[in-house]
């Protein structure tokens, strides 16, 4: 299991990867969500950059056809967890990445305002890897310890605070696998 820890609302030992696509959460904001996704870039395809490259907003987007319809979204996630579980780190746990989108969680609207956003290198269909379910957990148990609010009952998927619009991570993922590493 991996150790994380947090450093001015960084993880300390992976890769920095700043994103412009955040701003400060509301004042006296409580994190208290733990929002789970997937992306990958080209779609079905991973390995690439490109995914850092669009949460960065330095995706080309001549590379593939695909990045043409994506080409306007100001879009991040705090981190992403890429298929060998290395992680990379776009945006100050501190700050509010642009996640989850028109969102509710337990009645409360906004959930960018109050939650952080995990991506997962992977697609509702492939299987995550066990690299990736082990840093998952590493990186949700340093959470836990610096938000507390942050219960295993506030640790959720994209699919269910926006249900009508998103379908990740998708019904491979192993909530009981990623549960029990907790």
């Amino acid at each position: 299991m991996h150790n994380y820890t947090i450093n001015n609302g960084w993880l300390e030992k992976v890769k920095h990867s700043p994103s412009p696509f955040c701003d400060q959460r509301p004042e006296n904001t409580q994190i208290s969500l733990l929002v789970i996704h997937n992306i990958s870039l080209p779609p079905g395809q991973y390995g690439s950059n490109d995914i850092e490259l669009f949460f960065t907003g330095q995706l080309d987007t001549d590379k593939h056809p695909f990045f043409k319809v994506i080409k306007d979204m100001r879009v991040s996630a705090h981190c992403l967890i890429r298929r060998d579980g290395e992680v990379v780190q776009f945006v100050s746990f501190v700050d509010r990445a642009w996640h989850a989108g028109k969102s509710s969680f337990a009645g409360v609207e906004k959930c960018n305002d109050y939650s952080i956003g995990i991506e997962l290198e992977g697609t509702d269909y492939d299987a995550y890897t066990e690299a990736q379910y082990r840093a998952l957990a590493g990186i949700t148990k340093a959470l836990q310890t610096k938000y507390p609010a942050i219960t295993p009952q506030r640790i959720t998927g994209h699919q269910y605070i926006a249900p009508l619009r998103k379908t990740d991570p998708g019904l491979v993922f192993d909530w009981r696998k990623f549960r029990s590493y907790l």
